[in-house]
Formats: structure tokens, sequence, C-alpha cells
């Protein structure tokens, strides 16, 4: 089995379980959305500021392996195109219930992200792409997917992991190394590797030199970023450093 249709099987598990970003808007939530009031999410807890977005009136928008009927939703309410690529049925069928839910349209697409998109060069305006190139080995390829098929002018929305929740064991005091980095259990003995995916899915840590300077040898131009942490109960590295990272990139 290919890792990426590990990692779709490991987001069908979560989902089942309920995890935090398997569970779908409610719909109070959703009729309390305003051009004023929203909020979304690249990266655990800070919420992505209103200006990255502008107006999202007929805006075309691909979430990028942003599935759970949490975002999309929110963006399909100020009135963007949407368009979803995930890989995790489970994820991809939160958004059909809540799109037959509130009664709008989105384009919900099945693909694997370390494939080329399957999307024409220069579609989209927006691409929002939340903590996901944790779970695929090549994150060039993303960047330089991305860059295709936005417009000229598109922005690049893109959350991060910066690679501590690699490095150093969630949950012991004071901090343990655990890991080198960069991370990849691909590189693992296959026992060691089995048992992680077996747990968490297969997860790669990424370099600077990887996300920031991939979106730039991709041909974008950063714009603004800031950090996160994850939130309160998941560990203890949080109480130390930030552990994550949400850019605005635009096609030059």
């Amino acid at each position: 089995m290919n890792y990426t249709e590990i990692n779709a099987k490991t987001w069908d598990r979560w989902s089942e379980e309920g995890m935090t970003w398997t569970r779908p808007i409610t719909q109070e939530a959703y009729a309390a959305v305003t051009e004023e009031n929203f909020t979304v999410y690249l990266t655990p807890c800070v919420p992505v500021p209103h200006e990255w977005f502008g107006n999202l009136t007929e805006k075309r928008l691909l979430g990028l392996a942003s599935g759970g009927g949490q975002q999309m939703p929110v963006f399909a309410k100020l009135g963007a195109d949407c368009t979803l690529l995930d890989y995790s049925d489970r994820q991809l069928d939160a958004d059909r219930a809540v799109a037959k839910r509130e009664g709008y349209g989105i384009n919900i697409v099945k693909a694997d992200m370390t494939k080329r998109l399957p999307f024409d060069d220069a579609t989209f305006d927006i691409i929002f792409h939340p903590v996901s190139n944790c779970y695929i080995e090549d994150v060039q390829h993303v960047w330089e997917e991305c860059y295709r098929v936005l417009k000229p002018g598109g922005v690049l929305l893109a959350g991060m992991d910066n690679g501590m929740n690699f490095l150093f064991a969630q949950d012991e005091e004071p901090l343990v190394v655990v890991n080198r980095l960069p991370y990849n259990p691909l590189k693992m003995p296959k026992e060691e590797f089995e048992r992680i995916a077996a747990e968490d899915g297969v997860q790669f840590s990424h370099t600077l030199e990887e996300q920031i300077g991939g979106q730039l040898k991709a041909g974008f131009l950063l714009r603004a970023l800031y950090e996160d942490r994850d939130r309160e109960g998941c560990g203890v590295i949080r109480e130390y450093a930030p552990q994550y990272y949400a850019t605005m990139a635009v096609k030059g």
C-alpha cells in the first residue's frame, strides 16, 4: 500500500473517532457566518486574518487537503466558488453532508496531492492549504502544482509544521529529543515503520528550505506569515515553542 493510502485510511479512522479536525461546522455556526464574522484556521489556534482573503464573492477557491466540513462551508457562505480536494473518503463525506444540509454547491474531488493536481493551469484565485503537507514526503511538487493551478496574482494560504513535534517527545517534561530532523519514517526499518504508521499514519517533518524556500523556488512572493502552537492539552511542547506557521504568498 502506498503511504498516502495509509494516511487516507488513518484520516478515515480519525473521522470515525471524532478527532477535532474531522468535526463539521454546526448549523448554528454556519448561519452566523458573515463577511465581518467568520473564523477559519490554517494552524491549530490562530485564526487566519480576514485581510488575507479579501472579498471572496465569486472567487474560485481550492481547499487543498482541506476536508472535514469545517472551512469550505465558511468560504461557500461568503460567496466563493469552492472546490475541495482530499484523499480521505470520510473527510470528503463530511463536506458533502454539510453542503447538502445547507443547500450550497461544491465541487468535491478525491485525489492524491503527491500526483499532478486534476485541474487546468490558472484555474483558481485562492488556494487554502491547512497543515497537511506533513503527510507527504515531497512538498516541492505541491508548491509547483499550486503555482500552476493558480491564476496570475492568485494567493496561496498555507499552514505548516516546523518540525518541533517530531524532534521532541510530546508528553515528557523537560523535553526529550527523540528524533533527528528532518524526520522521514520511510527510511526506518520495516518493523518500526509499520508500528508508527498503524498509530498516526505516515508523517514527515520538513525544513524551512523546503517550506518557505520551496514556495519561493516555485515562483511565489511571500507577503505575510505568523506562528502558532498546539491547542491546550495537546502535549507539553506548546509550552516551550511554536510548532506551526502559516504563510500568505502570491503568484508572481
